[in-house]
């Protein structure tokens, strides 16, 4: 029988394109999403060898369980002081996204990005890692901000793009950057600020400092180049590093699946690099703390870095520019089996006693007057197309030390 013959009887090659398996129209099915029980998963010594707590990986971090009580080995025991406070920086994103969505749709920005689900991540983290640690955040870690307490009018100067902004208009809205509280710039080419903050964390380490940094990308960012090269240099140096991976289902329209999450978890991942990977529920404000301070303790100690999975859920449409109906159930959000960040906390300081429905309501009240009358001082140093605006004059600043003459040149030509 000759060669042709032969190749005639093996099966026709073909590949296999990962699809949701819910569409528009279809009801929301969360039925293989495996929740262990909260504080089940043990908490090993912050200095234990990556290749002993391989199973991390696979599991899931969580502390609050479905009475809103917290147990296990990983409960931080945050006094309840602290946890209010956590849950008003976390009310107060909420109401600040929602006003600022609301702004993009009267047209006096041209792009907003909410984090409407995933607010427990940055407020959680923020609070865990030190005031002067170096954050390097995508765009929904707007909590980081918030919760360091960077002026709200600041950050609205910066998404109408006025005379106020403190990028002088050449960022699109929402990509802050500020220097003085540890946010370096977010990047809209996804994936740098991976590599970026292992590199400034091994400088912190090469000059005996001792601050660490944290940065974060999502599901889809892992299937790029920078993540593993990021991992790489993170793991053979000992990078004092966080390295977070928020798994919030989608990217802008495809599912965790094209990224490789139907093949095996993204904090497994940091497996093959020998590093110790952590699973989280990103959803229990108290689950992400622990997980965060656990790792920024072994960044802290010489440890090295630590790869930490956010498991939750982007409960709105990716950015202004998306519609998540058109590759989603409408409704699949609320049957997200994680819950809400907020009304999880929420319940957890009701059954301890410090907190109920009036006081909710006052917090809520308290944000939303919070974020009005810093709009309105926004709002008065120009929106997008009205009022005033950044200064042509300052395209030829920031960008030599020592301006040079043909520079001055241009700048005076142009009459300044």
């Amino acid at each position: 029988m000759s060669a042709p013959e032969l190749k005639k009887n093996r099966p026709s090659l073909s590949l296999r394109v990962p699809a949701p398996k819910c569409r528009p129209g279809d009801a929301p099915d969360f039925s293989k999403v495996d929740l262990p029980a909260a504080g089940a998963v043990p908490r090993p010594p912050v200095d234990v060898a990556p290749a002993k707590i391989r199973d991390l990986a696979f599991s899931l971090i969580r502390v609050l369980d479905e009475k809103g009580r917290a147990v296990g080995d990983w409960n931080p025991k945050l006094d309840a002081e602290t946890l209010r406070r956590g849950l008003k920086h976390m009310i107060t994103t909420r109401v600040f996204d929602d006003r600022m969505y609301r702004a993009q749709r009267q047209g006096k920005t041209s792009f907003y990005m909410k984090c409407t689900g995933e607010e427990a991540i940055a407020i959680a983290q923020a609070f865990a890692l030190d005031r002067h640690d170096m954050c390097f955040p995508s765009y929904r870690q707007q909590g980081l901000l918030i919760a360091r307490g960077y002026p709200l009018v600041t950050m609205m100067n910066q998404i109408y793009s006025n005379a106020q902004d403190p990028i002088k208009g050449r960022q699109l809205p929402i990509m802050y950057s500020t220097k003085e509280f540890g946010f370096f710039t977010i990047s809209g080419n996804l994936g740098t600020q991976f590599p970026q903050a292992v590199g400034w964390a091994m400088a912190s380490a090469y000059k005996g400092d001792d601050r660490i940094a944290a940065t974060w990308i999502g599901d889809g960012t892992t299937a790029e180049g920078d993540f593993h090269y990021a991992c790489n240099f993170a793991s053979i140096y000992r990078a004092p590093v966080i390295l977070n991976v928020v798994n919030n289902q989608w990217a802008i329209s495809s599912f965790a699946g094209i990224a490789g999450g139907d093949e095996s978890t993204f904090a497994s991942r940091g497996i093959g690099y020998g590093l110790p990977a952590l699973r989280v529920d990103g959803n229990d404000f108290l689950a992400v703390y622990a997980a965060t301070q656990w790792a920024a303790e072994r960044a802290r100690g010489n440890l090295g870095a630590t790869l930490i999975e956010l498991y939750s859920y982007r409960a709105e449409a990716h950015s202004t520019s998306d519609d998540p109906s058109r590759y989603r159930p409408a409704d699949e959000a609320k049957a997200w089996p994680l819950g809400d960040p907020i009304e999880r906390l929420k319940q957890h300081l009701i059954a301890l006693g410090e907190w109920d429905e009036a006081r909710h309501e006052a917090a809520v009240k308290d944000a939303t007057e919070q974020v009005r009358a810093a709009n309105a001082e926004a709002s008065a140093n120009g929106t997008l197309g009205e009022g005033k605006i950044v200064s042509v004059k300052t395209i030829f600043e920031d960008v030599y030390k020592d301006m040079p003459w043909h520079i001055r040149r241009q700048r005076q030509d142009l009459g300044y």
